[in-house]
C-alpha cells in the first residue's frame, strides 16, 4: 500500500512544536554537546571560507551555532543572520549572542527563505547549516532556494548526519526507546536526522540544484561523555516530549527505571578505559558553490 503524500504544513507544524518543546533540554545539554560539535563548526567555517566582512546565513541555527562562531569571525564589517523554525530556540540563541552586534536571529522555514521579505537573491556570501537541512521535505527545492540566496560564486557549507549505524550519538537512544515502545520505523522519505545520509545521492541533488564544485566528506565527530549517567541524562533531555509522554503512558512513569536503564546499557559497548563513554559519530560535511551566472530558474510550481 502506497503511503499518503506528506503535507508540508503538517510536517512544519509538528517540527515547530517538537523543537520548541525540547529547546530547554538542548540548552541544558549545550556544553556537553558542543564538546564534540564545535569541531564540526570549525570545519564548516573553513569549508565556507568565512572571513572578515562576509555576509553569512545560518539555516536552522537552533541555539545559534554556527551563527555565533561566524559572527566572531566576520567582525564588525560583516553580518550574520540565523534562521530557525522554532521561536523558543531562537530566544535562546539571542540570549547567547549577548552583545554581539553583527548577528541577528529571525524565524523562518528553511525551505522558503527565498520568499521571506528582505532576503533578496544574492544576499549572502556564505550559507551555513549544522544538522538542520535533513528536516526539509523537498531536498531539491531546498537547495535551489539556498543557491538563489547566495551571491554568484558564494559557498554553501553544511553538515548532515551519516547513516544511523554510524551515528550512535543520535541513533542509539532513539533505537532503544523505539524498541521499548514498539514503534514502527518511520515511513520512507520522511524528513528526519538521517534523510540526507547517502553521500552520493546528496551530491547529485546539489548538482541538480545548480551548484558546482560539489564535495561531500565524512567527518568523525568526537562526542564523549564522562559517565553512563551523563549519557542517559543527555538523551532524555533532548528526546522529544511526545516520546517522553509515551514512556509514561506505557510504563506508568516518564522516569521508568527499566527504560532509562536500557538506554544506559546500550551505550556500555562504547565505554573507554577511563570509565567514560566515547561515541564517535559520522557527519557528512558538504561544500557547494553557487552558479556564477546567478540563481537557477524558479521554484517548482507546487511551492
Amino acid at each position: 500500500m502506497q503511503a499518503a503524500p506528506l503535507d508540508p504544513r503538517t510536517v512544519k507544524r509538528e517540527q515547530r512544536t517538537t523543537w520548541d518543546g525540547i529547546g530547554p533540554g538542548w540548552e541544558a545539554s549545550l556544553e556537553t554537546f558542543e564538546r564534540g560539535a564545535a569541531a564540526v563548526t570549525g570545519r564548516l567555517l573553513a569549508l565556507g571560507g568565512v572571513r572578515r566582512g562576509h555576509r553569512v546565513l545560518d539555516v536552522a541555527t537552533g541555539l545559534g551555532e554556527p551563527a555565533l562562531a561566524a559572527a566572531r569571525m566576520v567582525g564588525p564589517a560583516g553580518r550574520v543572520l540565523g534562521t530557525d523554525i522554532s521561536p523558543a530556540m531562537l530566544e535562546i540563541a539571542r540570549r547567547r549572542a549577548g552583545e554581539l552586534g553583527n548577528v541577528k536571529f529571525a524565524a523562518g522555514d528553511l525551505e522558503s527563505l527565498d520568499l521571506e521579505p528582505g532576503l533578496a537573491p544574492g544576499s549572502f556570501d556564505v550559507v551555513l547549516s549544522r544538522w538542520g537541512l535533513m528536516f526539509a521535505v523537498d531536498h531539491a527545492a531546498l537547495f535551489r532556494s539556498l543557491a538563489g540566496l547566495l551571491a554568484p560564486g558564494g559557498v554553501l557549507a553544511a553538515a548532515v548526519w551519516g547513516p544511523p549505524q554510524a551515528v550512535p550519538m543520535m541513533s542509539l537512544g532513539y533505537s532503544v526507546l523505539g524498541e521499548r515502545l514498539e514503534l514502527p520505523p518511520p515511513p520512507a522519505g520522511q524528513p528526519g536526522p538521517f534523510s540526507m545520509s547517502d553521500p552520493g545521492r546528496l551530491a547529485r541533488v546539489l548538482a541538480g540544484a545548480g551548484f558546482t564544485g560539489v564535495s561531500v566528506e565524512e567527518f568523525t565527530v568526537p562526542f564523549r561523555f564522562g559517565s553512563t549517567r551523563e549519557w542517559v541524562d543527555f538523551t532524555r533531555a533532548v528526546t522529544p516530549r511526545a516520546l517522553i509522554r509515551r514512556v509514561g503512558e506505557r510504563f506508568g512513569s516518564e522516569d521508568d527505571p527499566a527504560t532509562w536503564g536500557a538506554v544506559g546499557t546500550a551505550a556500555e559497548r562504547f565505554r573507554s578505559a577511563d570509565g567514560g563513554l566515547s561515541l564517535p559519530s559520522t557527519a557528512l560535511c558538504l561544500r557547494a558553490v553557487a552558479p556564477s551566472g546567478g540563481a537557477p530558474s524558479g521554484r517548482p510550481s507546487s511551492r
